[in-house]
This record gives structure tokens, C-alpha cells and sequence, in this order.
């Protein structure tokens, strides 16, 4: 089995496809229900804390979900993390054209962070977790955003997972790969799946929210799950 990509490499990838990532009408078009996702995440955080001074998002991209967020809990200060600093550019950029609030940006990997205590309303991470390797990397990171929360905020996430049962996988794979083909075509699936098995890591949506409760969060909610993808958060 190949080694999987390192982050450097992961970066280098994202470096070179801002514009991709930039269109907030179709999100990411290779993930399932990417519009439905991210109107449900940011609703759902906006009803959660509609008063929400601080948002935080982790592998924000080019500002997507950060921007969706503001129009349901505007002026909002924004915390925007990233690996890729052309990403964090295009998150500043389109973010600070619509909020009057403090945009901090942090080019980093989430795991060498220190997120802080109790400093945010609201974190969501879209697309970034499946990066994650170890089951000790998922509940450093999990734990770090709950103690990163105020009481009452609420963590939101929207992913690739994958599925504990080896005949549902494949079923559910084989559904995603004729979603990747009438999206485009055979070879785009491939690619897809090709850039899938070298950089990402994907756990059950069922490990993840038994991680959020182990972390401390009181509440669970699973918004939405389909095929490959699912969107869901915790409360603390």
C-alpha cells in the first residue's frame, strides 16, 4: 500500500485550486448534496447561537461556509484556519467584503494548533477531518475544538466518511462513483478516486459522533447523510 500524501503535498494541491473552491452556489461539485450540506450546517449553527460573535472555520478554503454563516449571523468575527495560503487570501478577501467584524487567518495544520478555551460561538470544518490519520489525531482534534467553544456553541461538519460494514461500502461507493460519472465522466471519476485513496482517511459518521460525545459534547445532531457524505455537529 502507498504511503499517503503529507500535508506539504495535501498543501500543494490546494494551492493551485482556489478558483475551484470559490463558487458559493455548488460548494465542492465532487461532494454529494455540497449546497443542501452547507445551508444546513450554517442554518442550523445560526438557530443554534443566533447572537454568535465569534466563528471559526477549520480548512475554510476560499470562505465558503464562513460566508454562508454571515448571511444567517452577520458581522461576525471570523477565525478562517487553512493550510493553503492562497486559500486564506480568497477567504479574506471575499469575506471581508461582507462583514464588519475582526478576520484573523491562520495558515496552519489544525493538529500543531492551540485553538484556545472557550474563545468561539461556532466552528465548523468542511472537507478537512478526512485528512486526519489516527484515532488519537481525531480526538485531539475533536476535544480541541470543544474546549475552543463557549458554552452553548456548537461544532458543525460536513465530510467524506466511510462505512464500518465492508458490502454497505461498497454498495454506497459504487452509488458515489455513478454520481462522479454523470457529474462528468468515467475518467473524472477516477481521478476523483484516485486523489481519494492517496490523500484522505475517512472514519464511519458513526465513530465521529461517538467522538464528540466522548470529548464532552451533550448533544449530537446528524443534518444529513448521503451515500459517502454527511453533515452533523455536536453542542456543548
Amino acid at each position: 500500500m502507498n504511503p499517503k500524501s503529507t500535508v506539504e503535498e495535501i498543501r500543494a494541491r490546494f494551492d493551485t485550486d482556489v478558483e475551484r473552491f470559490s463558487n458559493l452556489d455548488t460548494g465542492q461539485a465532487s461532494s454529494i448534496d455540497a449546497p443542501l450540506n452547507m445551508d444546513l450546517i450554517t442554518r442550523a449553527a445560526g438557530t443554534m447561537t443566533p447572537h454568535a460573535k465569534d466563528v471559526m472555520d477549520i480548512g475554510c478554503g476560499a470562505g465558503n461556509y464562513t460566508l454562508k454563516f454571515l448571511q444567517v449571523v452577520p458581522n461576525c468575527n471570523c477565525t478562517l484556519i487553512d493550510l493553503s495560503q492562497p486559500m486564506l487570501d480568497r477567504a479574506r478577501e471575499r469575506v471581508g467584503a461582507v462583514t464588519s467584524g475582526q478576520i484573523t487567518c491562520i495558515q496552519a495544520d489544525v493538529r500543531e494548533l492551540d485553538l484556545g478555551r472557550e474563545r468561539v460561538d461556532v466552528i465548523m470544518g468542511a472537507a478537512v477531518f478526512h485528512h486526519l490519520r489516527t484515532d488519537e489525531e481525531w480526538e485531539q482534534v475533536f476535544r480541541q475544538c470543544f474546549d475552543a467553544l463557549r458554552p452553548g456553541g456548537s461544532f458543525w461538519i460536513s465530510d467524506l466518511i466511510e462505512h464500518s460494514i465492508p458490502a454497505v461500502q461498497s454498495l454506497m461507493w459504487e452509488r458515489y462513483g455513478d454520481y462522479l460519472t454523470g457529474l462528468k465522466d468515467e475518467a473524472y471519476r477516477d481521478h476523483v478516486f484516485n486523489y481519494i485513496a492517496q490523500e484522505d482517511t475517512p472514519r464511519p459518521l458513526m465513530f465521529q459522533i461517538d467522538m464528540l460525545r466522548k470529548v464532552g459534547f451533550r448533544e449530537v445532531e446528524i443534518l444529513h447523510k448521503n451515500s459517502v457524505f454527511a453533515a452533523f455537529g455536536g453542542v456543548k
